[in-house]
């Protein structure tokens, strides 16, 4: 895309074809079940870096909260993805990695901080699949953890609606890492900025 307005549209006709984009692009987004940083650096035509905001190990009773996560030491895992052009914060991550079902090369890698879940299970060459166990869109006020405890987000605006998805990361049987992304409601306006 170029950054010339599309021809032959007024300005209406175009936030319309913008406002059809974003929801198809969101919509493909939150429903993929494939590596999401992938997703994210095809949309934004950049690559993604990660940055560890906090890495801690989960205490029993912590866990017991949410309901569906047991059985086995956690770490929980709160990260943003910053596009790197253009510097703006793409996504922001809870994960918990369970170490027990987690492969030790992955969970040594995730324990020094330096890349994205995503991009380490890429680069050690690791078999999993992941199942989406809810995706939609929440307020600010909505924005909970995986223990449905509220947290700010890194790119929050006043009454903005944010898109989320949650799923497991399966490295056998057994989830080894639970996630949810809320993602930046305006990347993608961002990346269409020559059009609206």
């Amino acid at each position: 895309m170029t950054g010339a307005k599309f021809k032959g549209m007024d300005a209406h006709h175009e936030r319309t074809v913008v406002d059809f984009l974003e929801k198809l692009l969101f919509e493909l987004l939150l429903r993929t079940d494939g590596r999401t940083t992938d997703t994210l650096e095809t949309l934004m035509d950049d690559k993604m870096s990660v940055r560890v905001i906090a890495q801690e190990q989960i205490e029993d009773g912590d866990l017991e909260k949410s309901g569906e996560i047991s059985g086995a030491p956690y770490y929980r895992r709160e990260s943003i993805l910053i596009s790197e052009k253009n510097n703006i914060v793409v996504s922001h991550n809870i994960a918990l990695v369970c170490s027990k079902y987690v492969p030790a090369p992955m969970f040594e890698a995730l324990a020094a901080k330096q890349e994205g879940i995503g991009k380490t299970i890429s680069k050690l060459g690791l078999q999993t699949s992941r199942k989406l166990t809810g995706y939609g869109w929440r307020s600010e006020p909505e924005s909970v953890d995986l223990f449905h405890n509220p947290f700010k987000l890194h790119f929050s605006r006043a009454n903005a609606m944010v898109p989320y998805k949650q799923y497991r990361i399966y490295f056998d049987t057994v989830p080894g890492i639970h996630m949810i992304e809320y993602f930046n409601p305006q990347m993608i306006r961002h990346r269409l900025n020559p059009y609206s």
